[in-house]
């Protein structure tokens, strides 16, 4: 038998590891920043009737440029913009469909930016740790990954991140807001300061900003005049969408042609195409979830800092602790008691995701049995 060794794979891939968050049953996972909310009924229905009346006609090819979706998603993503710039007082810009790309989870949205906007003998900026298949996707379409240096307590600063941009002059800028693995809020300064340090492609993924303080801007806010900016978002945690695979982006209509060019043919099914759009038909009562899952995350900082641990502030559905003498002991201890949650690598830290009460439950009171006294 041969191993990967043996195959003519590009030698930019030897080595590699590929992305290997352990998939393990137990009673309480909290590893991989899911929603562990189920979908409401009445919205699971609904969502089912229009998956059916879908399948009636998948003989066919589903519509190319998912025009009902990407109206749908405009309409969520502008209910959001006015609620923003009412709270900031700010000028509201409306989006509309040209604004719009969807495609099968945010991992695809960032993949097709590098395949336009990346690849050989180009560079992408990121800022770990952060999200770990950012380096994974620019090895993948053979862009090189330029890891900048964070401040302290993981924070970037306006001024370190144009010092990294004009140090490295990289084709494309990543930024995780909130950040994954560390919950760290972005500001806008730093993201309109990157912008115009540039004259690149800055891409700001907030695959968690639906966790963030009410009304509070996010890089949506930012879009107006600013053609290189992409914001990508996802339905898998606010929307409780991760199984049916939905990340979709808003920006200047151009960058859409681009990402036509790089595309496959019919990319998104019928099937996702219904599912999704059926959701956001739903967003209050999907989103109705997402206080609580807030007020999980907030128990278990204050909880774990009454331990002795020191949680780091996150707007995210997660929260990256310090002060662990052994994670991996720590991490076994805990899946013993069949919870999991996640050892990223980083020294003394580990990461736990917000779930149901009782799994929140669950999991402080596993750490009040394991945590030294």
């Amino acid at each position: 038998m041969s191993s990967l060794a043996d195959l003519p794979i590009r030698d930019d891939l030897r080595g590699l590891k590929p992305y290997g968050a352990p998939e393990l049953k137990v009673r309480v996972a909290l590893n991989v920043n899911e929603n562990t909310h189920p979908i409401p009924e009445d919205v699971a229905r609904s969502i089912i009737e229009s998956v059916a009346l879908e399948l009636r006609t998948v003989n066919r090819y589903p519509d190319r440029e998912f025009l009902k979706l990407r109206d749908s998603l405009a309409a969520y993503l502008n209910a959001a913009l006015v609620e923003e710039s009412a709270a900031a007082g700010l000028p509201v810009a409306e989006l509309t469909r040209d604004n719009i790309w969807a495609a099968n989870g945010s991992n695809e949205i960032l993949q097709q930016i590098l395949q336009a906007f990346g690849g050989p003998g180009r560079s992408v900026l990121g800022f770990p740790p952060t999200y770990s298949m950012h380096p994974i996707i620019a090895a993948g379409t053979g862009t090189e990954w330029i890891p900048g240096v964070r401040d302290e307590n993981f924070e970037i600063s306006p001024q370190t991140a144009v010092d990294w941009v004009q140090r490295t002059n990289p084709d494309l800028v990543f930024f995780c807001a909130p950040n994954n693995p560390t919950g760290t809020p972005l500001s806008l300064e730093t993201i309109a300061a990157a912008y115009d340090a540039t004259d690149k492609i800055v891409v700001v993924d907030e695959a968690y900003a639906e966790f963030g303080p009410s009304g509070e801007p996010t890089a949506l806010s930012l879009l107006e005049g600013r053609p290189r900016l992409i914001v990508s978002r996802t339905m898998s945690k606010a929307f409780a969408f991760a199984g049916a695979r939905l990340g979709y982006l808003a920006a200047d209509p151009a960058i859409s042609d681009a990402l036509r060019l790089v595309r496959l043919p019919y990319h998104l099914s019928a099937l996702t195409q219904a599912a999704a759009t059926a959701a956001l038909a739903h967003a209050p009562e999907m989103l109705a979830m997402v206080d609580d899952i807030k007020g999980q995350r907030d128990r278990m900082a204050r909880r774990l800092a009454e331990l002795g641990y020191s949680p780091y502030e996150s707007t995210s559905n997660f929260i990256l602790f310090g002060g662990v003498p052994d994670p991996h002991r720590m991490f076994e201890q805990l899946l013993e008691r069949e919870i999991i949650i996640r050892d990223l690598g980083i020294p003394n830290h580990l990461r736990v995701s917000a779930g149901t009460e009782s799994e929140t439950t669950a999991f402080l009171e596993a750490m009040d049995e394991i945590t030294p006294r």
